[in-house]
């Protein structure tokens, strides 16, 4: 994208004059500079500046449009003189060239050149055309994102994320209360506090003869770089209605050691100290020793700290850099811009506007483009790369609309989203470029909203396609220690959550920040609320899943009533091959499984799928499943909805028990073959198991292959349109669904 670049350094011969300004004036821009400034011991009339502008122009206006360059005085904004440019003669500048020297020209048009023998003076300037890939773009104040503050395109690092593993193994001289109730046991647990995150342990088990508290038990927490924080370790008793503190230890995270295997951390004494000094562990408990507790501390940089929802996870590393392994390619995108963009928010009676700028991530490294302001049709032609170090990744690019740039609006004024995109990396192919448009959705409480498009150019650069790409495919996705010492679902789930609350925290100290509401949204955080839409989603996911079982088992119906007899007459050649040569068997269905996908190689995707709103059942969803998916938990809204919802939850529920309860019952009948649960079908199942033992050793087996195909694809006229008796044997075996209350 082009810029016509005006630096504006210094004057010299004006008249006295305090803090002149210069204004840039072309066809559609209008600036003005900040006041001059003079050096000291320098005389009052070189005022300097040390500015650069750049202008957004394309090049039908730098063919025909003209540059003018004024001097004012600002106490009576008199005019001191100025420099007229036409673009047409302006200089292109293509890095890497060096930057353009500044020259002196001459201000013209002054008062002062109405007396003989005196000049307006004049001013050292440079003027250039370029692109925002231009050395001095970072520094400019840019004529489509004027608030700079909240407007730059910056890259950002997420913090480096550790797994905190804290094994509570047992505590010893605790000072418990006494003249408990009999038969009473104390009540002792572990509370351990590390930031906004708290976890504490089960009841502890106590040995009588040692008069010692057991637990032996993991808390995981998330810990992020720089370390320094430090952890809370309050030990409270519980017997009572109110929880009495028996000691407390406070640990700096800097003082914990670090592993990246499952090799054996060594457990260390703690003293407490400050018991009964209230909920903290402020200076009031003193330091009198209270008893101690033993405990395995350890940084996990074996495990990858999830922040993101598992099945759009942009990258798998661990946290231990000297277990990474070498990137496989790079990945290169070009944000171009967007079209058709809706109004954000009004500017003036009548006409609505959008400040809007993307937002892509990928791995820890994070981008946000220039913020243009007061366009729907916003260019922002940028491009950024990161390294791949596994091809099964996701890459979301999303676009928000800039409130924070003004001043007047309050800090916690969030960005509004506009949509957002998701590209799957091993769905590129090697080094080919993709450039494509992808609508930009919104599912709000009145239903799915266009917001626009946006349209990106992305390019997965790979080397060497068998050596690296191939062989990721082979390796387990998550690092070692996710198979050594598994985390459970809900616990990496709410392990999920601080994670993602802590990036926020990290990116919102940034300048510009991301807003918390832009972390979230980008890293899918609220993926895991219950959703009516979601959950027919994911059913017509699984019947589209089975569709095919389904496809192969009409086919073969078809093939059985000889619907097609050439085909069926040329499948009981094929079968009488395979059975008289059965050592093709398996060579044959490999070769179909490659001619299949051969076959469906023509209905490829040609692009990089975007987001599918028939998939995602947005395109007609009810009014009021969305208002639930919406609604805050817990739920604000007013009993009588509250008891409709909930009514419709217990039916889907019903159907989903009905489901559950058939599988269950055909599992049950499967069990009552050998059971002996009904005595006269089990007499039956042995004896007609017995039949086919005594057949199969005396026929050949290549005869009964023949004979059980043929009678399969038996032609319609000597079928029995009954259900065969094998299936009415299975229907009537017993379930144990007759024994529910």
């Amino acid at each position: 994208m082009q810029y016509l670049y005006v630096r504006i350094v210094k004057a010299r011969g004006l008249a006295p004059s305090e803090g002149p300004y210069v204004r840039v004036r072309t066809s559609s821009h209008y600036v003005k500079s900040k006041p001059a400034s003079y050096r000291p011991n320098e005389p009052n009339d070189s005022p300097e500046w040390n500015q650069v502008f750049a202008l957004s122009c394309n090049k039908t206006d730098a063919s025909t449009a003209t540059l003018e360059i004024s001097v004012w005085d600002p106490p009576s904004d008199s005019f001191l003189g100025g420099v007229c440019f036409d673009l047409s003669d302006v200089p292109v500048r293509d890095p890497p060239d060096s930057p353009l020297a500044p020259q002196w020209y001459r201000l013209e048009g002054g008062a002062a050149d109405q007396i003989p023998g005196r000049v307006s003076g004049d001013i050292q300037l440079s003027v250039w055309i370029g692109t925002q890939s231009d050395d001095a773009f970072a520094e400019a104040w840019i004529s489509d994102a004027p608030y700079v503050a909240h407007t730059r395109s910056k890259v950002y690092q997420s913090p480096k994320l550790w797994y905190l593993r804290v094994t509570v193994i047992e505590a010893q001289d605790l000072s418990i209360a006494p003249n408990l109730p009999p038969l009473t046991a104390p009540e002792v647990r572990v509370k351990v506090q590390l930031g906004f995150q708290s976890g504490r342990t089960r009841r502890g088990s106590m040995n009588h003869h040692s008069l010692s508290f057991h637990w032996n038990e993991d808390l995981l927490f998330v810990a992020g770089e720089p370390l320094e924080d430090s952890m809370i370790l309050l030990v409270e008793d519980r017997t009572c209605k109110e929880p009495a503190l028996l000691g407390h230890i406070v640990i700096p995270l800097t003082s914990i050691e670090q592993r990246i295997d499952e090799r054996h951390v060594p457990a260390k004494w703690f003293s407490l100290e400050g018991g009964g000094a209230g909920p903290g562990p402020g200076p009031g408990g003193g330091a009198s020793y209270c008893g101690r507790v033993h405990l395995r501390l350890c940084l996990e940089g074996g495990y990858h700290v999830l922040d993101e929802a598992a099945h759009v996870c942009s990258d798998f590393r661990p946290t231990a850099k000297q277990l990474w392994k070498p990137p496989i390619g790079i990945l290169e995108l070009g944000i171009l811009g967007a079209r058709g963009l809706l109004p954000m928010k009004t500017k003036g009676p009548g006409k609505g506007s959008t400040d809007a700028y993307c937002v892509a991530k990928y791995g820890k490294k994070w981008v946000r483009t220039r913020t243009v302001t007061d366009s729907l049709d916003p260019r922002w032609n940028e491009q950024y790369t990161w390294q791949v170090y596994d091809p099964c990744t996701v890459l979301t690019i999303g676009v928000f609309d800039n409130w924070r740039m003004f001043a007047d609006v309050a800090e916690d004024k969030p960005d509004c989203r506009i949509g957002k995109v998701r590209i799957r990396v091993s769905t590129l192919e090697s080094n080919r470029i993709y450039t494509n448009s992808y609508p930009l959705l919104v599912l709000t409480r009145t239903g799915l909203k266009k917001m626009g498009e946006i349209e990106l150019a992305v390019r997965f650069a790979c080397p060497s396609l068998l050596p690296d790409t191939c062989s990721v495919y082979g390796q387990p996705l998550l690092p070692r220690m996710h198979y050594l010492r598994p985390l459970g679902v809900a616990q990496q789930e709410a392990l999920r959550g601080a994670a993602t609350k802590m990036v926020a925290q990290w990116l919102a100290r940034s300048e510009p920040p991301l807003g918390h509401e832009v972390v979230r949204y980008m890293l899918d955080a609220d993926s895991h609320a219950w959703s009516m839409r979601k959950s027919k989603a994911n059913w017509f996911r699984i019947v589209a899943v089975l569709a095919w079982a389904v496809g192969l088992a009409k086919w073969l119906d078809d093939i059985r009533r000889w619907r097609n007899p050439v085909t069926t007459v040329l499948l009981h050649v094929l079968y009488l091959v395979l059975v008289w040569y059965p050592d093709l068997v398996v060579p044959t269905g490999f070769l179909y499984v490659v001619l299949i996908g051969i076959w469906y190689y023509r209905f490829r995707p040609k692009i990089p799928a975007g987001m599918d709103t028939r998939l995602s059942q947005s395109e007609a969803v009810d009014p009021d499943e969305l208002d639930e998916e919406f609604d805050t938990m817990p739920s604000s809204k007013p009993a009588e909805v509250i008891r409709v919802r909930y009514d419709r939850l217990r039916m889907l529920a019903a159907r989903v028990q009905t489901v559950l309860g058939d599988f269950a019952t055909q599992g049950e009948r499967v069990q009552a073959l050998v059971s002996w649960r009904d005595p006269r079908a089990t007499k039956l199942f042995i004896g007609v198991c017995l039949i086919i033992t005594i057949i199969l050793y005396t026929v050949p087996p290549k005869m009964v292959a023949v004979a059980l195909g043929f009678y399969f694809l038996r032609h319609p006229m000597f079928r029995d349109p009954m259900p065969p008796a094998s299936l009415n044997f299975f229907r009537r075996l017993p379930s144990l669904s007759d024994r529910l209350m």
